[in-house]
């Protein structure tokens, strides 16, 4: 089955001509049809004309979720420009790097991080801001602005291969890097529930979906395409606030969401002095990172209609490429939910040892996967996409094995990365940061085991004059974005190293991880 549009740039004009009456986004007491929304995107394309923006040009979002972010996305596709979401968690400097590699001239943001915009603005060549929510440099604030156009319908000719995002990733180096995703790839990872010929894949007319993970990660944006793609109603909250969350549930009615592990662990720790009325749930995704099966069960007792669905995949794969369907899930438990699932109809997963060679069933190595999903590469990043993709398979940096059924399950990763709240972090950013102390001789940054965020970071150094932890971690902070810096710092004499001088980051972390079944949490 082929999806039906060869572009993302013709779903909302679709959608307006065959669906205009039906609800596309619930915001604030009151709805946008799909003409309605259909409208507001070509206006925008109109504004986006008039502010000087050309096909391939990238364009900027740093704001907490909101409608308009979809409006924004949506005329881009159309101007084949590219929509850059940037982390809201990221400091000024970081903001600055992404701003500076993706060549961003025109940003869209709110008040509350105006002072991290001008900060990173002033080492950049970001020439124009418009706000969410108020005046700015002359000009109104965005939805007035974009109003005062007259819509816009004129489209270049767009290629299913014409990159539609830019999300950026923690990078292994220090500094994070942009995926490219294109039409086909995004297209091709929506389609994937409705290839499994499931009912749970596909969406129907009244599905009203939550979106309320970041939109600036592909958790957020891929979950608002797939419910774009389908016709569904949105529901858009600004952050993944956990009582706004249970309320917009019980009051909107949702019948489709994604959460991230933590989140549902909050929302069931908040239901326990806070009944609500959450059997409007009819598919709940969950991913980003495992899940303890006790969290699993507290949340099917949580929403007793879900069909529930675990979700693997990266930014790199333009979300989700295996799945754990509802069939899998018992509430009493089984080992298949102790993994990730199945891949996708389409979707390859191979293990693979250090010198690429396909492992057998139940070995562990590198997971690869191929999919019309892998992303096109690293923005301005040659090196890292050949070391990402080769051959056509993507290198996950995860370590698992396959079952005899062909299910997946995560051991550990062979990439330094923490993961923790869901967010990517590579320990060369905060070892980076930590080093320009003059205080820090040595460090090494590795992911411990946290009950409530999966993994915390830790940091070990080596002192070359006095120092407190508490003073290193508050001069991190001023350095990297908060989910980044060390929740705890230990002090060593000598760090490990193999003869070739790399630090033994394994031996670092087996005290921590010591008795547990996964070297993840």
């Amino acid at each position: 089955m082929a999806t039906r549009f060869s572009t993302l740039a013709e779903v909302t004009e679709h959608h307006a001509a065959t669906i205009p009456d039906r609800v596309a986004i619930r915001v604030d007491g009151d709805v946008w049809t799909w003409g309605d929304f259909h409208d507001r995107v070509a206006r925008a394309v109109a504004m986006l004309r008039v502010l000087g923006v050309k096909p391939g040009d990238r364009v900027g979002w740093l704001a907490l979720n909101h409608p308009d972010f979809v409006t924004l996305m949506c005329a881009c596709f159309r101007l084949r420009a590219v929509l850059v979401a940037i982390n809201a968690r990221l400091v000024a400097r970081e903001i600055a790097y992404i701003l500076g590699d993706a060549g961003i001239d025109l940003m869209v943001s709110e008040t509350g991080f105006l002072p991290l915009v001008e900060e990173a603005r002033a080492a950049t060549g970001l020439k124009t801001v418009i706000l969410l929510d108020t005046p700015h440099q002359g000009r109104p604030p965005l939805a007035e602005l974009m109003l005062a156009h007259a819509p816009d319908a004129e489209m270049p000719a767009i290629s299913p291969d014409d990159i539609a995002l830019q999300l950026y990733t923690s990078g292994t180096t220090g500094f994070p890097k942009g995926a490219l995703l294109s039409h086909r790839q995004l297209l091709g990872t929506t389609e994937k529930g409705q290839l499994t010929g499931e009912d749970w894949g596909r969406w129907r007319a009244d599905d009203v979906a939550l979106v309320a993970m970041p939109l600036f990660h592909i958790g957020g944006t891929g979950w608002a395409l797939h419910a774009l793609e389908a016709g569904a109603a949105m529901v858009i909250l600004p952050r993944p606030d956990v009582p706004g969350m249970v309320a917009a549930i019980a009051r909107e009615r949702i019948t489709r969401m994604f959460a991230v592990p933590a989140v549902l662990l909050a929302i069931c720790d908040h239901l326990e002095t806070a009944p609500a009325d959450l059997t409007s749930m009819a598919q709940l995704y969950y991913g980003a990172s495992p899940i303890p099966l006790d969290v699993l069960r507290r949340s099917m007792r949580a929403f007793p209609n879900a069909g529930f669905i675990q979700c693997y995949g990266a930014t790199e794969t333009c979300g989700t490429v295996v799945h754990l369907p509802p069939a899998d899930h018992d509430p009493a438990g089984n080992s298949r939910m102790r993994g990730c699932g199945k891949p996708f109809p389409g979707n390859d997963v191979k293990i693979i040892d250090g010198d690429g060679n396909t492992l057998p069933t139940g070995a562990v190595g590198e997971i690869c996967i191929r999919s019309v999903s892998v992303m096109s590469g690293y923005h301005n990043k040659p090196d890292a996409t050949a070391k990402a993709i080769v051959d056509g398979w993507y290198h996950t940096g995860d370590a698992g094995c396959l079952d005899e059924d062909g299910y997946l399950y995560i051991h550990d990763r062979v990439k330094d990365m923490i993961v923790s709240g869901a967010e990517n972090i590579y320990p060369a950013e905060v070892e980076n940061a930590l080093f320009e102390h003059p205080a820090v001789a040595d460090c090494a940054v590795i992911g411990v085991p946290d009950d409530k965020w999966g993994e915390a970071v830790k940091a070990l150094v080596v002192r070359k004059a006095d120092v407190s932890p508490e003073e290193l971690i508050a001069f991190a902070r001023e350095r990297i974005a908060g989910y980044k810096v060390p929740k705890s710092i230990d002090f060593i004499d000598v760090l490990p190293r193999n003869p070739s001088g790399k630090i033994l980051k394994k031996d670092l972390r087996e005290p921590f991880w010591a008795g547990r079944e996964r070297k993840v949490n």
